[in-house]
C-alpha cells in the first residue's frame, strides 16, 4: 500500500469515527429533545432496540417505544461516555456507557429516576450516512423508582 493510499484510508477511518460519535450524540438528543419524528436520521428502517423498557423493531415501533418510555417525564438527560468504536468497512460496533436521568416535574427539577447502562450499538453505512441497526442497553445500576 502506498503512503498516499494509507493516508487516505486513515482519513476515512477518522471521518467514520467522527460520524459515529456524532450519531451517538444525535441519538441522545433524539431522546432528550423528543425528536421522535427524526427517528430515521438515527436508525435504519429495520433497526432493533432492546432496553429495560422492552424491545422494538422498525422505525414506527422504535418511535412508539421511545415516546412511551419518555412521555411520563418532563425532562431527560442521556449522557454517554467511554465510547469505543470498532470499524469493519461499512459496518461498525459502538460501545458506550450511559447515565440517564429522568425528571417528572420541570418546575422542581429533582431527578425522579437515574440509571446507568452499557450501550452496545451495531451501525451500518447507508446512502444517507451512518445509522444504528441495533441497540442493546444493559442496566448496571439505578437510583430511585421508575414511575408506572
Amino acid at each position: 500500500m502506498t503512503a498516499t493510499k494509507a493516508g487516505l484510508n486513515r482519513l476515512q477511518e477518522l471521518a467514520d469515527r467522527a460520524d459515529l460519535t456524532d450519531l451517538l450524540a444525535r441519538q441522545g438528543r433524539w431522546l432528550n429533545e423528543r425528536r421522535f419524528d427524526d427517528t430515521a436520521s438515527v436508525f435504519t428502517d429495520d433497526a432493533t432496540v432492546t432496553t429495560p423498557g422492552g424491545q422494538a423493531q422498525g422505525i414506527e415501533a422504535l418511535t412508539a417505544h421511545a415516546r412511551r418510555s419518555h412521555a411520563r417525564f418532563d425532562r431527560t438527560q442521556h449522557v454517554t461516555s467511554n465510547v469505543l468504536i470498532d470499524l469493519d468497512g461499512d459496518r461498525a460496533t459502538v460501545h458506550a456507557n450511559l447515565i440517564a436521568t429522568f425528571v417528572s416535574d420541570a418546575t422542581a427539577p429533582e431527578p425522579t429516576f437515574t440509571l446507568g447502562e452499557r450501550y452496545h450499538f451495531e451501525a451500518v453505512r447507508t446512502p444517507q450516512g451512518w445509522r444504528f441497526s441495533a441497540v442493546d442497553a444493559t442496566p448496571v445500576w439505578q437510583s430511585g423508582e421508575l414511575p408506572q
